[in-house]
């Protein structure tokens, strides 16, 4: 779409990806509105979990930090679909690592020695130093998706081991579980949204063209990408910082923000009758 005629405040882009979503539709200001504004998801689950770890007996800043990484997700992916420029692509790319790379080392650490540790802390900060200086010095896109898609198994095929393994009642495992479950479902469904945006944008835009707005909005599906992914990555720091630091004794679901604590809900027991003293 020729956006010339629409001065864009940010000028022409430059990043090598431009989604779905028509430029500068809404304001000169912001390039893929939408994308824009859906980014800032992750920044609102990022806020309201440093809210709940404040009211945790032993909050850490250690602790803190996927939460932070949740929030630059939002904040990297929020400035490149607003400028389409090739830096803030970059940023956009990399902050993911920024999000995985402190939970790998959360599953990866637990419960081991402290030498286990040192060692698996500078084998992670060599592979991100890798990618982000192969993936910015040479426009590579493989490795940083391929490190990405390896991370994210990882910490979801660890961390019901880890449930497994450290929550002893049968229903509040039962309930973790289905919490973790339902965090890889939301990014999976986020991701297949993902998908039929680009191999499909065509007949999307001609949807979005003959409903007009504001339903045309529920068309933009890298929006919803950024809505479920948003969820995921919320579930996969809460479940990784509960089940890392010994709070498994009672039903996760109250503490946890909208929809996952509605999904819990549904999809398990009441596990709250077994609450320990």
């Amino acid at each position: 779409m020729d956006v010339s005629h629409k001065n864009p405040f940010w000028g022409p882009q430059t990043s090598y990806l431009n989604f779905c979503e028509e430029d500068y539709v809404v304001t000169r200001y912001v390039a893929e509105f939408i994308n824009t504004s859906s980014s800032l998801i992750y920044i609102l689950y990022g806020i309201y979990g440093l809210i709940q770890l404040r009211q945790k007996p032993a909050p850490s800043f250690a602790r803190a930090i996927p939460w932070f990484g949740l929030m630059g997700v939002g904040l990297c992916s929020a400035g490149y679909h607003m400028t389409l420029k090739y830096h803030t692509q970059m940023s956009d790319e990399l902050s993911m690592h920024m999000l995985t790379t402190p939970l790998v080392y959360r599953v990866l650490t637990f419960q081991v020695s402290p030498q286990w540790r040192r060692v698996i802390g500078i084998a992670l900060s060599v592979e991100f130093a890798t990618v982000m200086i192969v993936h910015m010095a040479m426009d590579e896109f493989l490795l940083h998706a391929v490190t990405f898609g390896a991370g994210a198994l990882l910490i979801a095929r660890r961390t019901m081991q880890i449930i497994s393994r450290q929550i002893p009642d049968p229903l509040i495992k039962k309930k973790t579980r289905n919490i973790g479950r339902f965090g890889i479902f939301c990014f999976l469904f986020g991701y297949f949204a993902w998908l039929i945006d680009v191999w499909a944008c065509s007949q999307l835009t001609g949807i979005r063209q003959m409903v007009g707005a504001p339903f045309a909005f529920l068309f933009e599906l890298h929006g919803w990408w950024h809505f479920f992914t948003a969820i995921g990555g919320y579930v996969a720091v809460a479940v990784v910082d509960m089940i890392t630091s010994g709070e498994v004794d009672s039903d996760p679901s109250p503490q946890l923000a909208w929809p996952v604590s509605l999904a819990a809900g549904i999809m398990g027991p009441d596990a709250q009758v077994h609450k320990r003293d």
